[in-house]
């Protein structure tokens, strides 16, 4: 049987997109932009729904917030998938999306066992992994409007493609910091089996994640930080590092053009080393270190264990 986790963690992730909208808004499908700061926003849903996906396709996971349809091709409601499962104790144990981000489902009012009243079904999980929203490290400036035709026609009897538009970034590089919670890990009961998975689907997830607006999204750093003591986290790591470069942020076209600078990270560390059981991570080799404006390899950022990530076959 899997292991209930026993440890709280502080997640960093850092992929970047090139050419392309790492998560548009609702009207326009735009990339959502700090308009103060030229920053780029990016919401935890997208980075869950990543997961979710990934998980569901390459890892043959249950996925309970996902589309489904019925026979009758309409998307099957809450209350549909919840009627299935029959319990949140059989939704905990059969979905992994639920036992790692939990889930809030307010269902339709039904009778009661008197008929004589109406009452709500309704259960709310508090999952123990958050993320907050993720943010870039660059100044991406005005998302750029590109315009085009298709071949072929949209109605019967046109002579020529209809027209199309989108909007891009030539360049993000987007921090995710999260905290997975070992209290809330009890209600769930998550497990290690669940969180190598989550690495899993956020690392290859992301990289998989090969759609027209999405292609060309690469992960450079994934970081876990295991305490050892007691409700304990350090908090904004995401704080703790920053971008390099000899041009202009909205000049930086690829992850050659920057560094990633981590001496404020590396202080932190050190300053909690005895509070820290060890350091896990996964970093792509085109992402560069620097502490101190010098050249560092990951594992020596601090005077810790630090464990290289290695996504496991079940």
């Amino acid at each position: 049987m899997e292991e209930i986790i026993k440890n709280r963690s502080e997640i960093l992730f850092i992929y970047d997109i090139t050419d392309a909208n790492p998560n548009g808004d609702l009207d326009e499908n735009k990339p959502r932009i700090d308009e103060e700061t030229g920053i780029n926003i990016v919401t935890d849903v997208r980075l869950k729904r990543t997961i979710r996906d990934y998980l569901k396709e390459f890892r043959n996971q249950e996925i309970f917030i996902r589309e489904e349809r019925g026979e009758d091709k309409k998307l099957k409601e809450k209350e549909e998938r919840y009627e299935y499962y029959g319990s949140p104790d059989e939704i905990l144990k059969k979905c992994i999306d639920i036992r790692l981000f939990g889930g809030t489902f307010a269902l339709k009012k039904g009778k009661s066992k008197s008929d004589e009243e109406t009452t709500e079904r309704a259960f709310a999980i508090t999952g123990p992994v958050q993320f907050k929203f993720g943010r870039s490290l660059n100044k991406v400036g005005e998302p750029v409007l590109i315009r085009g035709t298709t071949v072929l026609p949209s109605k019967g009897g046109q002579q020529q493609g209809t027209f199309w538009e989108t909007y891009i970034l030539p360049y993000s590089l987007i921090c995710f910091y999260g905290i997975i919670n070992e209290n809330a890990a009890k209600e769930t009961k998550l497990t290690d089996k669940d969180l190598e998975l989550l690495f899993d689907g956020m690392w290859n997830g992301t990289k998989n994640l090969i759609t027209r607006s999405k292609i060309g999204q690469i992960p450079r750093l994934l970081l876990q930080v295991i305490y050892k003591e007691k409700n304990y986290h350090i908090g904004e790591l995401d704080h703790r590092i920053k971008i390099v470069s000899d041009k202009r942020d909205e000049e930086i076209r690829r992850i050659e053009d920057l560094k990633l600078e981590v001496s404020q990270l590396s202080e932190i560390l050190e300053k909690n080393k005895e509070k820290i059981e060890k350091v896990r991570y996964k970093k792509d080799k085109y992402l560069q270190l620097t502490k101190n404006g010098e050249p560092i390899e990951i594992n020596n950022i601090a005077k810790l264990n630090f464990e290289e990530m290695e996504f496991i076959k079940f």
